[in-house]
């Protein structure tokens, strides 16, 4: 068994793993959020659709690097 195959059946600390899952919670927060944003038809803040579409793939986008991070570490 190989270092690396040990570290992964290493079990994670529970300030790890609430870390874990808090990362998570953020990235469908503002995943969902994004999707929100574009499907949201009399949103709250007058601003024209082509504004309202960049916010939410900027949001999407933002998710998915805070995801892809999460899974890094």
């Amino acid at each position: 068994m190989s270092f690396s195959e040990q570290e992964q059946n290493k079990q994670k600390s529970p300030a790890k793993r609430f870390l874990f899952i808090l990362g998570l919670g953020m990235f469908a927060l503002y995943f969902a959020l994004g999707v929100a944003i574009i499907f949201w038809k009399d949103f709250p803040i007058d601003l024209s659709f082509g504004y309202r579409l960049a916010f939410a793939i900027l949001l999407i986008v933002y998710s998915f690097i805070r995801f892809v991070r999460l899974l890094r570490s």
